[in-house]
């Protein structure tokens, strides 16, 4: 049962987020006689404005929803394709939308995101964050609230605990400390009293991360107490809005039903039991609530630490899985263990002429010992800018080399009302054993850690505006033997400073 197709394109993106608009733009400069088709679930697109190289490796940039006639009127090679998409046919070079129409292409990539991991798709009462329409249920939903249990330990966690007011917050993180994704324990503890701390007023925006892939995950718990008087929803069963801009939360109140205290409780190294009905808590006669608790929330959480937690909702964080649902059946990807879509150093797929970039796709090729992929904002950019390239680069028969970009990892976001920056292995991520640690800690003001291994820097982070982000990153790139050039305690007078 052949479908007709409606056009045959030489370029076709799906996914509407910043990979795919990024792969758009860049394709529609370099080819402009090129015909390139943009398929996405949303009326509205992710646009990178306000871009700034801030260093050799490190940017920055806002994320803002457009209208996808934007793009149109930008572009005049440029179609856009309002629908989500229900099959791929890679031996046929088509694609077939939701709405029953079929496109033809010449190349085709694959920016179709991730899609949240839930806790559970049943209950009411479980929220996950990830489009513009679940942060305004979140608003909805908190107005009314007088506690809620946060679940994960990634950067949609993070921001959610720091910003939510007037609402108990129980944070339930799989890991010794919190921001594992992101940083040590030595940082965690760092910004742990922020939590406890009046929010200062707001200031100039720092870029996040995008959404990390997690697992959710007994031990101890901290208490905090602060005492202070455009639509983006996909169409297709599998589909969903654009994830969330840089900054999301700047744009909705998130404060809750009290009017008094902020107060942000943590329960380390747990995962979700079960969750459960005041009726199925009644029945199960749980011993760890007190008995006039009991019945008395919408929700119950029960974590393997052994606690029970009554709550109005609860916020699912525990990142996302790669969205590549539409795209497997019938065909003959090859997945990586994440379950993203391989792709090798020049984002091609295992199926011919099929590119893919962003979260959906997993980077298989061998990675510069100072780069690792996370599913990032402003790698979502890199990407697609770079699909893009070599997309154009192919059809026009040039060579090309692998980007810059993919030299080092470097990153800045905004955690806690800090500015973060994180560069190489700042984790010490594959060292094993093989390496130390220089710290710098000014309480209340910076953290410093750096990375060493071999007597090199491979890895940093800076939190708090420590203006060492452009030093570092010139010395793990260009890899100097700190200790034989410098003298042994070069790295630690660098510190110093």
């Amino acid at each position: 049962m052949a479908a007709v197709v409606e056009k045959t394109f030489q370029f076709v993106i799906v996914g509407g987020g910043i990979a795919g608009v990024t792969c758009v733009e860049q394709l529609s400069s370099q080819i402009p006689s090129a015909e390139v088709a943009l398929i996405t679930a949303s009326p509205q697109i992710k646009a990178v404005t306000n871009y700034k190289q801030v260093s050799q490796t490190l940017e920055e940039f806002d994320v803002e929803e457009r209208p996808s006639s934007v793009l149109e009127e930008k572009f005049s090679n440029l179609t856009v394709i309002q629908s989500a998409v229900k099959s791929l046919h890679t031996q046929s070079h088509s694609v077939e939308t939701a709405d029953g129409q079929v496109f033809g292409y010449e190349k085709l990539c694959i920016c179709s995101g991730g899609r949240p991991k839930l806790l559970t798709q049943e209950n009411p009462h479980v929220l996950g964050i990830r489009d513009t329409d679940s942060a305004q249920e979140l608003q909805k939903r908190l107005s009314n609230a007088k506690r809620i249990v946060v679940v994960g330990n990634g950067g949609i966690a993070l921001e959610l605990v720091y910003e939510v007011e007037g609402c108990e917050v129980i944070w339930a993180v799989k890991d010794k400390a919190i921001g594992n994704t992101f940083f040590d324990a030595g940082a965690a503890q760092f910004l742990i009293p922020s939590l406890e701390a009046e929010k200062p007023e707001r200031d100039a925006l720092v870029k996040r991360s995008r959404y990390t892939t997690e697992e959710p995950a007994v031990g101890t718990s901290h208490t905090f107490t602060a005492d202070r008087n455009p639509r983006g929803l996909g169409v297709g069963p599998t589909e969903s809005g654009s994830a969330l801009g840089p900054d999301w939360h700047e744009g909705i109140a998130l404060r809750g039903a009290e009017q008094v205290s902020r107060r942000v409780s943590v329960e380390y190294q747990c995962e979700v039991e079960k969750i459960f009905t005041s009726e199925e808590l009644l029945n199960s006669q749980q011993q760890t609530l007190e008995p006039e608790n009991a019945g008395a929330w919408p929700v119950y959480i029960q974590l393997t630490n052994g606690k029970t937690f009554g709550c109005d909702f609860v916020v699912s964080a525990t990142g996302v899985v790669p969205n590549t649902e539409p795209f497997l059946h019938g065909n003959k990807f090859a997945l990586a263990d994440d379950a993203g879509l391989r792709v090798d150093e020049h984002m091609m797929t295992s199926e011919p002429d099929v590119y893919a970039a962003g979260d959906v796709c997993t980077a298989c090729w061998e990675h510069s010992a100072l780069w690792q992929q996370m599913r990032l904002w402003t790698q979502a950019r890199q990407m697609g800018w770079y699909a893009g390239r070599c997309m154009a680069a192919h059809v026009l028969s040039e060579p090309i080399e692998l980007d810059f970009c993919f030299e080092l990892f470097s990153h800045i976001t905004k955690f806690f009302n800090y500015k973060v920056v994180l560069l190489g292995k700042f984790n010490g991520q594959g060292l094993g054993s093989n390496h130390e640690l220089l710290v710098r800690c000014t309480k209340g003001h910076e953290y410093v850690k750096v990375v060493l291994s071999g007597g090199r820097m491979v890895g940093a982070v800076l939190i708090g505006e420590t203006d060492l982000e452009e030093t570092f990153e010139n010395l793990i790139l260009n890899q100097m033997d700190l200790t034989r050039t410098h003298g042994s305690s070069s790295a630690q007078k660098t510190l110093q400073q």
